[in-house]
C-alpha cells in the first residue's frame, strides 16, 4: 500500500512555517499515541531545525499504557522532550504550560536580563492530519477557538489563538509528506484515520489491524466480538466472522468483507476495543 497525497495547500503551509519560525519560541508536535512513529512527520527535523519542541502522544486513552509508557521512555531516552496525553480530558492545559513553563525558563529569565518587557509565549502546534491539534488548542483556550472533527483535513489556514496572558497558539493544517512509501506506514496511518478513507482499501487496513490485533490483543476480539470468533484463523476469515456477527450480509446471505472492514475500524478508532497500539519502539519501520 502506498500513498500520494500532498495537496497544494500543504506545500504553501509549509513554506508560511517556514517563514514564521524566527517568531515561535516552541513547538508542540502532536503524533497519535497509538502510532507514534507513523505518524510523525519524517521532516519535522529538517523543518523545524533547533527550535524548542515537545513530542505530544495524543490519543492516549486510546493507545496500550504499557506501549506509551515504553515510547515515551524510548524518545527521552533520544533527548526528546515528550509527553502523553489526551486533549480531550481534564487537566491537559495544566500539565501541558508546565513542560512549556520549564523549557521556557532560560528564555523568559534571558528576556528580564535584557530588558526586554515580559511577552506571551508564541507556540506552533503541528502534526498530520487528524491527529488532535485542534482539540488540543480548544482544551488549552478553554472554548471552541478551532474547527474540530474526526476527518482528516478539516482545519482550515492558519490562526493565532490567545491563551490567557502568557500563551499564544499558532494552529496549521496537517501536513502528511509528500509520498509514503512503507506500506506498514501506509497501514498504520489509513487505520488510525490520518488519511481520508477515499485514498486506501478498507478491507487491506482492517486485514492489516486484526493482524497486530491477533499478535497483542486477541482478547479484545473475543470480547467485543464473542468468544467463538476465529482468532486463530486467517485475516480474510476473521474479519467475515466479524462481519457475520455484526449483520453485514449482502443478498444471499453473502458476508459484506468492506462492510466489517468498516465496522472494525470504526470500533477501533472510537476505543471500543480498548487501548491498543499499532507499533512499539522495538518494531522495526
Amino acid at each position: 500500500m502506498s500513498v500520494q497525497w500532498f495537496p497544494g495547500h500543504m506545500a504553501r503551509a509549509r513554506r508560511k512555517i517556514r517563514e514564521i519560525l524566527k517568531w515561535i519560541d516552541i513547538v508542540f508536535e502532536l503524533v497519535d499515541a497509538r502510532a507514534p512513529r507513523s505518524t510523525r512527520n519524517p521532516e519535522s527535523d529538517a523543518l523545524f531545525g533547533e527550535k524548542l519542541r515537545v513530542v505530544i502522544l495524543n490519543k492516549e486513552d486510546l493507545a496500550d499504557p504499557a506501549v506509551t509508557k515504553a515510547w515515551l521512555e524510548a524518545l527521552r531516552g533520544d533527548g526528546t522532550e515528550a509527553v502523553a496525553l489526551s486533549a480531550d480530558r481534564r487537566g491537559v492545559a495544566g500539565k501541558l504550560s508546565a513542560v512549556a513553563e520549564r523549557l521556557l525558563a532560560a528564555k523568559r529569565e534571558a528576556w528580564r536580563r535584557r530588558g526586554i518587557r515580559s511577552r506571551p509565549v508564541r507556540a506552533l502546534v503541528a502534526g498530520i492530519p487528524n491527529v488532535g491539534k485542534s482539540t488540543l488548542i480548544n482544551a488549552l483556550a478553554g472554548r471552541s477557538a478551532a474547527a474540530t472533527g474526526d476527518r482528516p483535513g478539516i482545519t482550515r489556514g492558519q490562526q493565532w489563538i490567545r491563551v490567557g496572558l502568557d500563551l499564544e497558539l499558532l494552529d496549521t493544517p496537517g501536513l502528511l509528506w509528500p509520498k509514503i512509501d512503507d506500506p506498514r506506514v501506509a497501514l498504520r496511518l489509513a487505520a488510525t484515520g490520518a488519511v481520508k478513507d477515499e485514498l486506501f482499501e478498507a478491507e487491506e487496513a482492517a486485514l492489516f489491524l486484526l493482524d497486530v490485533l491477533k499478535r497483542h490483543y486477541p482478547d479484545r476480539l473475543r470480547r467485543r466480538y464473542g468468544a467463538d470468533v476465529p482468532v486463530e484463523g486467517s485475516g480474510p476469515e476473521l474479519l467475515e466472522a466479524i462481519g457475520r456477527k455484526r449483520g453485514c450480509l449482502a443478498e444471499g446471505g453473502r458476508i459484506r468483507t468492506d462492510r466489517a472492514a468498516a465496522v472494525l475500524l470504526h470500533d477501533f478508532r472510537t476505543g471500543k476495543l480498548g487501548g491498543i497500539s499499532l507499533e512499539r519502539p522495538s518494531d522495526e519501520g
